[in-house]
This record gives C-alpha cells, sequence and structure tokens, in this order.
C-alpha cells in the first residue's frame, strides 16, 4: 500500500512540471495550478509531496485509507523565487495492494445563518485605536498554517477561527463580550459570530467603526501584510472562506495562508481549488490602526 501511494505521488510530481496535454488531465489539481501559472507568467521548478496515512479500513482484497497529502511547490516569477505549501485530506481505495479510486475530501462548509451583525448605537461612535503589529500577525499565521493552537477553540471548518487568531496576534481588540451577535471576541469557551464564521468577519470588517477597524479596497494589489481576503466562492452573497496576506509576489500581488483549506504563500485568487467556480466574488480588506 505505502509503495502504491509513493507511485501515486510521483506521478504526480511529474505532472506539475510537464506540459503535456495527457499528462495534466490524469489529475486535475496540476492542471487547474498550471493554468493558474501561466496566467502570472510565472513555474513550478520544483515540486515535493508526502503523506500521512490517518486511518486505513481493509476489507478483503479493498482497503480504504484516509490520508493527509502535503505538498510543496518551489516557483519561479521573474527573477524571484518562493516556496508554497497546502494540505489536502484525501480518501484512496485499493484493491489488492493497487490505487483504484484517489480524491480530495472537501472541506466541511458549516452554515453560518447571521444575515446581519448587531451593531449597538454605541459602538458606532470612533474610539481611542490601537497599533496593529501587521509583522506579529503574519508571523502567527506562517506558525500555525497547518495546525492548530490548543490555546484556542478548534472548529470544523477553522478559516475564520484562525484568521481571527491572528488579528489577535497582531494587537486587534476584542470588544462585544458576551454579546455573540455583537463585536468580535473569544472568552470563557465561547464566541461571537464575527470570530468564527466567514461570513459574519466579512460584516463585521466592512461595518465596525471602533476597536478592529478595515477599509475595503477595490484590488488586492493594494492590500499589505496582515491584511484579509474574504471569498464567496459560488457568488451567492454568502462569503465562506477567509485568508491573511502573507506575502507578494513578483508583480506585487497578494500571496495569503488559511486554514481549513490548509496553505501558505498561495496566491490569492484560489483559481487552482476546488471550491473555485466562476461566480467567485471577494472582498478585500485593509485593517486600520
Amino acid at each position: 500500500m505505502q509503495e502504491s501511494l509513493q507511485e501515486l505521488f510521483d506521478k504526480r510530481i511529474h505532472q506539475f512540471i510537464s506540459n503535456t496535454r495527457e499528462q495534466k488531465s490524469l489529475y486535475p489539481k496540476a492542471e487547474r495550478k498550471l493554468a493558474s501559472l501561466s496566467k502570472r507568467s510565472a513555474e513550478i521548478v520544483k515540486v515535493k509531496a508526502a503523506g500521512n496515512i490517518i486511518e486505513k479500513i481493509e476489507n478483503g482484497n479493498y482497503e480504504t485509507v484516509h490520508y493527509m497529502a502535503h505538498f510543496q511547490y518551489l516557483i519561479k516569477q521573474k527573477d524571484a523565487l518562493y516556496l508554497e505549501e497546502e494540505t489536502e485530506m484525501r480518501l484512496a481505495k485499493l484493491y489488492k495492494g493497487e490505487v483504484i479510486s484517489d480524491q480530495e475530501i472537501a472541506p466541511v462548509q458549516t452554515g453560518d445563518g447571521h444575515q446581519e451583525l448587531s451593531i449597538p448605537t454605541e459602538e458606532l461612535e470612533e474610539r481611542s485605536s490601537f497599533q496593529y503589529d501587521r509583522l506579529k500577525a503574519v508571523q502567527y499565521a506562517e506558525r500555525w498554517w497547518n495546525s492548530y493552537n490548543p490555546a484556542y477553540k478548534k472548529f470544523e471548518n477553522n478559516c475564520t477561527n484562525y484568521i481571527s487568531q491572528c488579528l489577535r496576534a497582531g494587537g486587534a481588540p476584542m470588544r462585544g463580550y458576551p454579546n455573540r451577535g455583537s463585536g468580535w471576541w473569544m472568552q470563557n469557551h465561547n464566541y461571537s459570530y464575527s470570530w468564527a464564521m466567514a461570513h459574519s468577519l466579512r460584516l463585521y470588517l466592512g461595518n465596525s467603526k471602533s476597536g478592529l477597524r478595515a477599509r475595503e479596497v477595490s484590488s488586492p494589489d493594494q492590500l499589505l501584510l496582515g491584511d484579509v481576503i474574504c471569498y464567496d466562492f459560488e457568488g451567492d452573497g454568502r462569503f465562506n472562506h477567509n485568508t491573511m496576506v502573507t506575502g507578494k509576489d513578483a508583480y506585487g500581488m497578494p500571496l495569503v495562508n488559511a486554514n481549513t483549506y490548509n496553505s501558505r504563500m498561495r496566491y490569492w485568487a484560489y483559481e487552482d481549488s476546488s471550491a473555485y467556480t466562476p461566480n467567485i466574488k471577494y472582498k478585500f480588506f485593509s485593517i486600520l490602526d
């Protein structure tokens, strides 16, 4: 089994650095990523892939294996090189030790049924500012992109909880406790909707006038390190993912870190993601001091 999975990884690595249509068609992820890189005049010069088995179920000659795949891409763009990383939960089925199917297990999209945030009148007034430490926010994003800080509650869909932790590490002040529909906070094993729900954080960043505040900008190149991008994959008005800007590519466009779709230094547009649709919409928020 281990040899069969390793052979599968070796084939994938070859596809990422190959330009033949036949090979790309074997693995849609490689095709999406190569197409995205081509638009940016970038290329993958080296790939590493490794798997960590989470669970194995045997049934006669058949085996079902849940495993975590970790990809590392060394990307060249102009004269610059940077390392992009991502992980995927995958499900492989084998017959007599040979892989007969292998697919990504898409992260669970938990519901966020809170259409609007309740912002009391007194919170609409300007209050004392804080100094947002972008470096600390990015350092936190780098430290925890592929794991979970035990000091915080973990969610099955952890993307917004992770971004909130990054913002908090940068010095963003909490407010609103104990009203879950107000402010932005996590305390005593409880949390505001805006702390952990993707759509609620998007609403909060677009409306908050005190504490943690943000300014919406019109294009991603206006963002700085430590800023936030919100994603509506289906384009239906419900935002379901958030990332933090942790770097810039050779053209000054954001590279981002995220949880749930665990990734670091990934190109902001997510065109290579299995969650991407042609209807995707974005919101770009620059954190205000």
